[in-house]
């Protein structure tokens, strides 16, 4: 199990679109891809999970990546967030 923490850059947050593209870039792992947000824990292949959590910019968020490609999954996730997830 692997994890890292990131702020999110996004100035609308984690709406639609950037929550798509996360859980896109998810679901191309087998691992498990979740992140920790204000004491909760939220899937981040599932669109609903991610819009669920009410991420805003300035978020911190703790990605949790846990199977057989968990450093990759992990590498990828954070620079999609730091890369402004398409915005």
């Amino acid at each position: 199990m692997v994890s890292q923490k990131v702020k999110i850059k996004n100035p609308t947050g984690l709406h639609l679109r950037p929550a798509g593209i996360l859980c896109k870039e998810a679901m191309q792992y087998k691992s498990l891809v979740t992140f920790h947000y204000r004491g909760n824990t939220a899937n981040a292949k599932s669109v609903l999970s991610v819009l669920g959590a009410c991420i805003k910019f300035g978020d911190e968020i703790e990605f949790v990546c846990e199977g057989d490609d968990e450093d990759e999954a992990l590498k990828a996730m954070v620079e999609a967030v730091e890369s402004g997830l398409g915005e």
